[in-house]
């Protein structure tokens, strides 16, 4: 079982905390905007993840997991 990551961009101040936490798969540029490198990382990501979504200061992240393949 893998999971998603979501962003609500209009929460996201694009702070970083992310990118400092899994710059796999968050990065903010130059134009001040996070982008999601990796929508769907590996399970061995998925602390890395979890933990930067709880430290983000506005919520914006959320795991969603995806159904087992068949």
């Amino acid at each position: 079982m893998g999971f998603k990551v979501v962003v609500d961009f209009d929460l996201c101040e694009s702070n970083a905390i992310c990118m400092q936490i899994a710059p796999e798969v968050f990065e903010v540029r130059d134009d001040d905007f996070l982008y999601i490198l990796n929508e769907t990382p590996d399970e061995g990501m998925r602390e890395k993840v979890e933990e930067s979504a709880q430290r983000c200061p506005k919520q914006a992240i959320k795991l969603e997991d995806l159904p087992a393949a068949e």
